[in-house]
């Protein structure tokens, strides 16, 4: 088994690593990006509410999946190593992936549409349950001491790669298709994309190295054993699920729903929602590492507490600002300020969860929190955004729903750190 030295190239070994993260995310926030068109493709019903609430909700399916996977794979990571594991959620992941690229449309097979599109979706929250935890945890293994914010970082840094790819493509079918070329064919292109790179990722995957922390561990626990380790720490779980919730639905708010948010509720055209969430993207690349960074020096708790009380007061007042006039410069202004809480507080959010799970269950137990919050709250964040909105007639409506993520992080910072001395000065067991 190759084991990473400390001659490899670092850089290199976080390409490797969130490569995979990378694909992961980027099929998932297609399917975001394009929830209209998917909706007229496989749920054509005469009321585009209801239409578009199905389309939202099979997007959301996914993530009921994720617990799931977050305990039989997580613990597979846990059991067999974070190389052989990251392999195994890659492989399922693109199962999921091709299979919703390649789907006929309702037009064409009638319920077995969208019935596989479900399947499709489903097969990638049960891989996602592992892969975000198996990649925080081999990067949180590899970092350089005193800088596991800095690396950790790294897996969420992914993931905004994926958003500025995905809407850079978004963008240029908008300005080289006419709207009724991506409502028929269109919209499948990034899909396709997606599908050409997965041999590649494989490839760069297998070339991984297993981290020296885990060959170092004298005790690989079972599954059995695994699992009960997680039983025994529920509160720990628990409390890092609400430490999740700001960060997961921030996120899905401030990138899957804003081209939806964009053209639906503020009436404003594709090229300029994309424009936005590639400017989101950007913006979340800079201050992730940033606040990492920040993080291993001044410590994890005052990063945390100061990003969710800045959230709570000021998330439904910067999108009542942008809803009472609507137009591009106000949602990039409103965007970008939302993107920063959330780039901000996650940058020491995930490295906090990797350093709060006991050594034994890190994967699974990371996984699952990471899962829970997203299946419960995040994953379903475009759905609930429209339902409240329609539900109270008032568009900045989604601000409140940040704002409850955000008293979570809150409690769940007191609940994790309370009085103990800063993740960041904290040595991980090994």
């Amino acid at each position: 088994m190759a084991v990473m030295s400390g001659s490899q190239s670092r850089l290199a070994t976080v390409l490797r690593v969130t490569s995979g993260n990378f694909l992961e995310m980027f099929d998932f926030f297609l399917f975001g990006f394009y929830a209209i068109y998917i909706a007229k493709t496989f749920f054509p019903l005469d009321n585009q509410f209801a239409s578009l609430m199905l389309t939202l909700m099979t997007f959301g399916a996914g993530f009921l999946m994720r617990p799931l996977g977050a305990i039989v794979l997580g613990g597979y990571v846990d059991r067999v190593g974070r190389r052989k594991g990251l392999i195994t959620t890659l492989a399922i992941m693109a199962c999921g992936t091709i299979l919703i690229a390649f789907v006929p449309g309702y037009a064409t097979i009638g319920f077995a549409a969208p019935a596989l599109v479900l399947i499709g979706r489903l097969l990638q929250g049960f891989s996602a349950g592992a892969e975000l935890g198996g990649v925080s945890v081999y990067l949180s293994e590899m970092a350089t001491p005193g800088n596991k914010g800095f690396y950790v970082s790294w897996q969420s840094g992914s993931q905004q790669v994926a958003i500025i790819v995905a809407a850079a493509i978004g963008y240029a079918l908008n300005r080289y298709l006419d709207p009724a070329a991506i409502s028929d064919w269109g919209w499948r292109v990034p899909f396709f994309v997606g599908c050409m790179i997965v041999p590649i990722i494989f490839v760069i995957r297998q070339s991984l190295a297993e981290t020296e922390v885990f060959l170092a561990k004298k005790h690989h626990p079972g599954l059995a054993e695994i699992y009960r380790d997680m039983l025994v720490n529920w509160r720990i779980v628990l409390a890092g699920t609400l430490l999740v919730v700001m960060t997961t639905v921030s996120f899905y708010l401030i990138t899957v729903y804003t081209p939806t948010f964009g053209k639906n509720v503020l009436k404003l055209t594709d090229a300029d929602s994309l424009i936005v969430t590639f400017a989101v993207g950007v913006s979340n690349l800079a201050w992730l590492p940033l606040w990492g960074a920040v993080s291993d020096r001044i410590g994890r708790k005052p990063v945390l507490l100061g990003f969710t009380i800045l959230t709570i007061l000021t998330a439904y007042p910067a999108l009542s600002w942008l809803v009472a006039e609507p137009s591009f410069e106000r949602m990039l202004a409103a965007e970008l300020w939302l993107s920063f809480l959330y780039g901000s507080y996650n940058g020491a959010m995930v490295v906090t969860l990797t350093e709060v799970m006991p050594a034994d269950v890190r994967t699974a137990g990371f996984s699952l929190a990471y899962s829970l919050a997203t299946a419960l709250f995040g994953g379903f964040t475009p759905a609930i955004s429209t339902a409240l909105i329609e539900a109270t007639g008032n568009k900045a409506a989604p601000g409140l729903w940040m704002s409850f993520a955000a008293l979570c992080g809150l409690i769940a910072t007191f609940m994790l750190l309370g009085k103990r001395q800063p993740a960041a000065a904290q040595s991980m067991p090994a």
